[in-house]
């Protein structure tokens, strides 16, 4: 036993010697190769892949697979421009605008993206791109340009759906159930300051922000894949060109990107899309309420131990709230047994209730908590496309 032991202990030095010197002298017999094109399986043509090859990443399948289906979406309106310059006042040149023999007509034009999205020509875009507009023309990659129908838009979330009449049209897919992550590799589409499409690439920075001032329903998925003017409306791709955002926004003090750029996740899209294809407009729950953060003051002021929750600052009279007996200066702690957070965050949690469903708040009156059921109602519009 003892000479066997001496054996094995002896070959592992020698295995462990070759080792060393094989590491030293010749490191690249210990990498294996990579596989030959010809021998390597083939991708599905439905999922594109990042292709890596002599060690170089590539995301051409991805672009390819989604790019067909970007459009560019060029939109003409007809403004009054005063004759004579005026002082830089909005107000004045408001005024002077609507007097007759003191304005003249001048068109105007805008650019953007847009994404098709359903084979029957439905495009997704920022109601942005085309707020106002009198004609709206969509560009196709291979060369084709129509007139395109506005079929509806929601100004409270920034996107609008056209519709064209074209046959063979790409389609993009959307990301389905597949979550975005930060850190995700994206890509984005568009037509930036009018050059023509253009792919550029970033990570996923952030999710689920909110309290930019751009839409009333905030929740964007933040990049620093750069967005230029132009790029609203177009997509934000995943690595197998699967859509994950509406391009929309950029945080810029020049006009150009600084690498913070936002896009309206593709979920979110898509169900705003649903209900205005069906119905032309877009439902969401309402209580008629003005809510407020709580501040640290308030917390002090009605003693309480945590800042969650929202004081109720306006009530809408004969609104779903002020029916069901909700006043100011109320205090929401939950709804339906949901912590309430703050504003932004009640506001999203009232929006997808539907329209005559009773909800319970629990609130806190007089130092008191109580629970008051409130029946949501259907929230109106503030402008229209």
């Amino acid at each position: 036993m003892r000479r066997l032991w001496l054996l094995f202990t002896q070959a592992v030095t020698v295995c462990l010697g070759i080792l060393f010197i094989v590491a030293t002298l010749r490191p690249d017999w210990l990498h294996s190769s990579p596989p030959d094109a010809s021998t390597a399986p083939a991708a599905s043509s439905s999922v594109a892949s990042p292709d890596v090859r002599q060690g170089e990443v590539s995301y051409a399948k991805a672009v390819a697979l989604a790019a067909p289906a970007v459009v560019n979406v060029y939109t003409s309106k007809h403004i009054n421009v005063p004759i004579v310059p005026l002082p830089n006042d909005p107000e004045l040149n408001r005024l002077f605008r609507d007097i007759p023999g003191f304005s003249r007509r001048k068109q105007s034009t805008n650019l953007g993206s847009g994404v098709i999205v359903r084979g029957d020509g439905y495009i997704l875009t920022n109601y942005h791109v085309i707020e106002a507009a009198d004609a709206i023309e969509v560009a196709l990659s291979d060369g084709r340009q129509t007139r395109a129908k506005l079929v509806g838009a929601d100004p409270e979330s920034d996107l609008a759906v056209l519709k064209i009449d074209l046959p063979n049209l790409a389609v993009m897919t959307f990301n389905g159930e597949h979550q975005v992550r930060i850190g995700d590799v994206v890509l984005a589409i568009g037509n930036p300051f009018g050059v023509g499409q253009t792919t550029t690439m970033g990570i996923v920075s952030a999710l689920g922000r909110n309290r930019l001032g751009i839409n009333i329903y905030e929740n964007f998925i933040q990049t620093d894949a750069a967005i230029n003017p132009g790029n609203s409306g177009g997509a934000l791709i995943d690595t197998t060109g699967r859509l994950v955002g509406i391009n929309t926004a950029i945080y810029s003090e020049t006009g150009g990107s600084l690498g913070i750029g936002f896009a309206i996740p593709a979920q979110a899209a898509h169900t705003i899309m649903d209900q205005i294809i069906q119905t032309g407009t877009v439902t969401r729950g309402w209580l008629g309420i003005e809510p407020q953060d709580i501040t640290p003051e308030l917390a002090r002021a009605f003693g309480l131990k945590r800042e969650d929750g929202v004081i109720i600052a306006s009530v809408f009279k004969n609104g779903p709230a002020w029916r069901a007996g909700i006043r100011v200066g109320d205090i929401v702690l939950q709804l339906n047994d949901q912590q309430v957070e703050d504003a932004i965050g009640f506001l999203n949690q009232i929006a997808p209730l539907p329209p005559g469903k009773e909800v319970s708040l629990q609130i806190m009156r007089d130092g008191k908590k109580q629970d008051i059921a409130v029946k949501i109602g259907s929230r109106p519009r503030i402008r229209k496309p």
